[in-house]
């Protein structure tokens, strides 16, 4: 039968305000994305993860959802979701959409109602606590954004609300059998409408402690997870998608853990749970050959036998590994780049990394975003001008722009564009075995497949693999 299309993938996630703009409102749109898919074909993806299009307040850009079935009014309509996945399919891409089920906003009908009484319908989709008698949270969880305790006063009813993240982002209480019936059918509605997969904000942490223990004093500060539980929901997530009818679908997991033992047990057997689980111990290692071959042989070593892996450099949360890791060096984005699209893997690009766009210094007057996240959030730079009307965040620089360098046979954007139809046309690269070959001091060399070998050359000194020099910062595929 093959493999399902999303092993051999090369994933393309667009943050939509930043990607395309179709009616010069400064903020990117669905029409901007359908406007650009000739680009995505011509690049060669097979799919693209769009950050969240549904209705929110914007507290957290998306992250906080107010309607899971509508779209944001600002992106478009429904009409142009159901046109993008058409327009996406003819040219043999599919749209994967991001879902958001650890919290909604604080203006979520459901928390509307819950918050109203302490006997309301939806009182139990969220998780309530008395406060202390001296008026303090119950326990010692403390919230991601800012320095504060996870719990916030509603002054309807006196209690507290558990908010992992933003005040006005209220988590729910995945222990309750509603709140999961709801998430079954809000991926219905989706797939129903042809999506091909969710990829799911916080997946590492949906599912709270049920007796609201403390964090223990070794931990890192957040909140108490109950992983066992976590893995069940996720279980059922997976007999859903793999029940629907048609193609494979796929769910793919943000987990945000730092130990690949960790990565590894969100995969289940590696049948039962996330298709595909980020490996952030890989986005995080330095650009060195000792430290990615050892991060990339791990996960291999690690993963249960029918799992599959899944590889990323950049996202719309962390610093852009143009800048991260290359220091805007060309010839180490090439070399990055390389790796990423030629290891056994779901491959995933940040829109942008195939230009090498840089981190942006965003001014102080023009932050959005509560965590300061804007520098890997501004728009792509299309033409040489931008090709933006007053964007909701600025430009940085537009040196690296699309139209120039899709004329440029040397640019990154060129490279980028070769190494995904060589991974197209190579049975070895598309699903091939990863073996580590032995290599000089710096070099990082593998074979995938039967006969196809990659050599990266990460040192700043001339090197020779199999009497191929391989100069600093140079990499080849054999």
């Amino acid at each position: 039968m093959g493999r399902p299309w999303w092993q051999t993938a090369v994933l393309y996630q667009i943050y939509l305000r930043s990607f395309a703009d179709s009616n010069d409102d400064g903020v990117g749109d669905l029409r901007g994305v359908i406007d650009r898919l000739d680009y995505l074909g011509w690049l060669g993806v097979d799919a693209l993860w769009l950050s969240p299009v549904t209705v929110s307040p914007d507290r957290d850009w998306g992250y906080d959802v107010a309607d899971y079935r509508s779209i944001q009014p600002a992106f478009g309509s429904l009409d142009d979701l159901d046109e993008l996945v058409a327009r996406a399919r003819e040219r043999d891409m599919r749209i994967v959409l991001d879902l958001v089920p650890n919290h909604t906003s604080d203006r979520h009908p459901w928390f509307g109602d819950a918050r109203a009484s302490r006997t309301a319908r939806r009182r139990s989709y969220y998780v309530w606590a008395d406060p202390n008698p001296d008026g303090s949270s119950p326990n010692n969880w403390r919230s991601t954004f800012g320095d504060g305790p996870a719990w916030e006063h509603s002054p309807e009813t006196g209690q507290l609300y558990l908010h992992s993240f933003l005040p006005e982002q209220v988590d729910l209480d995945w222990w309750n059998e509603d709140v999961r019936d709801e998430f079954d059918d809000v991926m219905r509605f989706w797939l129903d409408r042809g999506i091909a997969g969710f990829r799911l904000d916080v997946a590492h942490a949906i599912v709270k402690d049920r007796e609201l223990r403390d964090v223990p004093a070794a931990a890192q500060p957040g909140v108490r997870v109950d992983l066992d539980e976590t893995y069940a929901v996720q279980r059922r997530w997976r007999a859903l998608i793999d029940g629907c009818e048609g193609e494979p679908r796929v769910l793919i997991g943000e987990t945000w853990v730092l130990e690949l033992e960790a990565l590894a047990r969100f995969y289940g057997n590696g049948t039962d749970q996330l298709h595909l689980a980020f490996n952030f111990p890989f986005t995080f290692s330095p650009l060195e050959a000792d430290a990615l071959r050892d991060v990339v042989e791990r996960t291999y070593d690690v993963l249960p036998p029918d799992a599959w892996p899944v590889w990323m450099l950049s996202n719309h949360d962390i610093e852009r590994m143009a800048t991260r890791l290359c220091g805007g060096d060309a010839r180490k984005i090439k070399c990055a780049l390389l790796a990423l699209l030629t290891l056994r893997g779901t491959a995933v690009l940040y829109q942008g990394d195939e230009i090498g766009l840089e981190q942006v210094d965003v001014p102080r007057e023009r932050l959005r975003d509560i965590a300061g996240r804007d520098g890997c959030r501004t728009p792509i730079p299309w033409t040489p001008d931008g090709g933006w009307r007053e964007p909701w965040l600025p430009l940085g620089s537009t040196a690296r722009n699309v139209a120039g360098q899709r004329e440029d046979e040397a640019s990154i954007l060129r490279f980028v564009r070769d190494v995904v139809a060589r991974r197209r046309q190579s049975e070895d690269l598309r699903s091939g075995a990863y073996a580590s070959l032995v290599a000089p001091r710096g070099v990082w060399a593998y074979r995938r497949g039967r006969s196809t070998v990659v050599a990266i050359n990460l040192s700043d000194e001339r090197a020779e693999f199999e009497g191929r020099p391989l100069e600093p910062w140079e990499g080849a595929i054999l």
